[in-house]
């Protein structure tokens, strides 16, 4: 009998243990609601903004520029705001370990995609050169074609025995020179 009563005390201050912690994490929760919330508007509002002004200076072909850029700062604008909302709910040490986790990742990753993201600035670089279009002959390396079309990675030339050489931006970046053909 006094084992019946001891467990049922024992139940009954649990419960009122967890109701306690739950009344006292609703201001909490409701505060990372509202978060939430406005930080959604937030960057919705930032990405409408800069996709519209990236868009009237990369227009067309370079849409991809604009399209790329506004990822890369959506990505951050949410891992911050996730941060954000750990700390507003008192995981404020989960937060910073995982911005402290982010960092090391992100270093790593860039080091693996060092060739890549250096093909893709490069490509930026190509797509906005004025001289580097799709139809003007050129010459990278060891290689004359006329370009038939730029990535943000690869630029593709054609030779003129009809073979399409697709080269990465990085090499064709350094390296090309502009071939004036007859009658410009």
């Amino acid at each position: 009998m006094l084992d019946v009563a001891l467990a049922t005390v024992s139940v009954d201050s649990i419960l009122e243990s967890f109701l306690a912690d739950v009344e006292s994490a609703i201001p909490r929760l409701i505060s990372g609601l509202i978060f939430l919330v406005v930080a959604f508007v937030g960057i919705k509002l930032v990405t409408t903004i800069l996709r519209a002004a990236l868009g009237r200076v990369y227009s067309g072909d370079q849409q991809l520029v604009a399209d790329l850029f506004v990822l890369v700062v959506s990505i951050f604008l949410w891992f911050g705001a996730g941060l954000t909302l750990l700390s507003i709910l008192g995981m404020g040490q989960i937060a910073a370990s995982l911005g402290t986790a982010a960092g090391f990742i992100a270093l790593g990753i860039s080091y693996a995609l060092s060739n890549m993201i250096a093909d893709t600035v490069a490509g930026v670089y190509l797509l906005r050169d004025p001289d580097f279009n799709p139809g003007d002959t050129v010459t990278t390396d060891s290689i004359t074609g006329t370009v038939e079309s730029i990535g943000l990675r690869k630029s593709r030339l054609r030779l003129d025995d009809g073979d399409l050489v697709v080269l990465a931006n990085r090499t064709v970046e350094s390296k090309w020179t502009w071939k004036e053909t007859p009658g410009e």
